[in-house]
């Protein structure tokens, strides 16, 4: 999937559109997809700038966001204006290397179960094939009310 059908499956856009291209996409069990990490990028300007470094809780964000593309592919469904997903738990966060500008994000999620609208996920991100943070996420499909107007 390139970024067009990428912004079709997720609500989210710039500067908070995370995943740039999806390799591959087994609805029902896995998806690979990565984020090129670009100097450019509007944390590095905070977090820190003498030391570069992409903040953990982005990298998880990355993953939920590859775990909603999968969700929405399983489903047959798109993001509408009457349901999101939304991250819901993290379980084991582990961050092992720090991401830098230039390095290619790749994100690994596998579905572990899925109970009415919870999910549970496996997520690995990597770069240069090495775990760089991993953990069980856990998203919620939820319907959206809106107000009497």
């Amino acid at each position: 999937m390139d970024i067009h059908e990428i912004i079709e499956q997720l609500p989210h856009r710039y500067p908070f559109l995370l995943v740039d291209r999806v390799l591959e996409c087994e609805p029902g069990q896995a998806i690979h997809a990565y984020k090129n990490v670009t100097i450019n990028e509007p944390f590095f300007t905070g977090h820190f700038p003498h030391h570069p470094v992409m903040p953990g809780v982005l990298i998880l964000e990355a993953l939920a966001q590859a775990a909603g593309i999968l969700s929405f592919k399983t489903l047959g469904a798109k993001p509408d204006s009457s349901s999101l997903f939304y991250f819901v738990g993290i379980d084991g966060a582990r961050f092992k290397k720090t991401v830098t500008a230039g390095d290619q994000l790749h994100l690994h999620v596998s579905i572990l179960r899925q109970m009415r609208n919870i999910w549970k996920f496996k997520a690995e991100a990597r770069v240069d094939g090495e775990i760089v943070a991993e953990a069980e996420l856990m998203c919620a499909k939820s319907s959206i009310v809106k107000a009497p107007g």
